[in-house]
């Protein structure tokens, strides 16, 4: 997969790749990194999680010291509402650009993790259209003013950590909460590791989505 990929510009300034995947799985992951991130970290992941998909890899466009993000975070490391939403067309964009090169006809499905999660159940919130279902690891809720605007019926997967030193346990619940409470059909799993992806993620994610893909 890593062969044929290639780093474009997408329209506003969005930095991504994609690789085309087998022509026969007809399916596409977008996929949002962590904070200090690269469009190169969720790949290697896609590629053991979701053989043969089509992956579309956005790049954060706020610099941080390591690397990238999808959005900063106030000094208190509260998420400013209307910053994410400020990011959400840019990155609507650009999913959309990627897609007429890897094929409009697939299923997009994304995964985020970490800022990456925060900014996908913002899509998921307020653009359902743009995916069947979604993957959120470590996530935080990105709006907290009123209900989700939209109903939902896409699957949706919430993985959380129980010694996760960036996040309170509330976090993940919220989380699913309130995209269940919008009519998603929501797994909740809290998995005894901490921030970061492990083994025991992967195992979860590819076992979740080898339900959801055909």
């Amino acid at each position: 997969m890593s062969s044929s990929r290639r780093l474009l510009h997408a329209p506003r300034g969005v930095s991504l790749t994609v690789a085309s995947g087998k022509a026969a799985t007809r399916s596409s992951l977008v996929l949002l990194h962590g904070s200090d991130g690269h469009e190169t970290d969720l790949p290697p992941l896609a590629g053991r999680v979701a053989l043969g998909s089509a992956t579309i890899a956005l790049r954060g466009a706020a610099t941080t010291p390591l690397g990238h993000a999808f959005f900063d975070r106030r000094a208190d490391r509260a998420i400013d509402e209307a910053l994410v939403r400020d990011r959400i067309d840019p990155v609507v964009d650009a999913i959309e650009f990627a897609g007429s090169l890897v094929g409009g006809d697939r299923r997009r499905w994304v995964i985020g993790f970490s800022n990456g999660a925060v900014m996908a159940a913002a899509l998921v919130e307020t653009r359902p259209d743009l995916f069947a279902a979604a993957v959120l690891i470590r996530p935080a809720a990105p709006f907290r003013s009123g209900p989700v605007p939209v109903r939902l019926s896409m699957p949706i997967l919430v993985l959380d950590a129980r010694h996760d030193a960036r996040r309170v346990p509330e976090d993940g619940i919220d989380v699913a909460s309130r995209l269940r409470d919008a009519g998603a059909t929501v797994q909740h799993t809290t998995l005894d590791v901490g921030h970061g992806i492990t083994p025991a993620d992967e195992d979860v994610v590819r076992a979740w989505l080898a339900q959801q893909i055909p």
